[in-house]
């Protein structure tokens, strides 16, 4: 079973602030598009289901698969790509952002990290 790293509250709070992360995040604003596009991936694994299911060609499943991976994976960037776009952004302008800039430079390394993994 594979384990997700997640940022300590600490590090949402210094974006969000607050200890839980309320936003606004970097996603709120095409928060409905987000929610479209997962949905959309949704329904790509129960086609996959269905597949196994229906004893579809191995094959084929694994396309669905490689598809459905992809669609994550861009995901995943979008998401990436807004954080950097306004957490790293907004520890950068702060003004005493060093060590919180440094804080968001690691956090999103290691997300990045987490994603070439996968």
């Amino acid at each position: 079973m594979t384990t997700i790293d997640t940022p300590s509250t600490d590090a949402a709070a210094a974006c969000h602030g607050s200890a839980h992360g309320d936003g606004p995040h970097g996603y709120s604003g095409d928060k409905e598009a987000h929610l479209k596009r997962l949905r959309r991936i949704e329904g790509q694994i129960r086609g996959l289901q269905r597949m196994v299911d229906e004893d579809v060609y191995c094959i084929d499943i694994l396309t669905q698969v490689s598809a459905s991976t992809k669609a994550l994976q861009s995901f995943a960037l979008a998401l990436l790509e807004e954080h950097l776009r306004h957490c790293v952004a907004a520890a950068a302008a702060a003004e005493d952002g060093g060590e919180e800039l440094n804080a968001k430079v690691a956090e999103a390394s290691a997300a990045i990290a987490r994603l070439l993994r996968t």
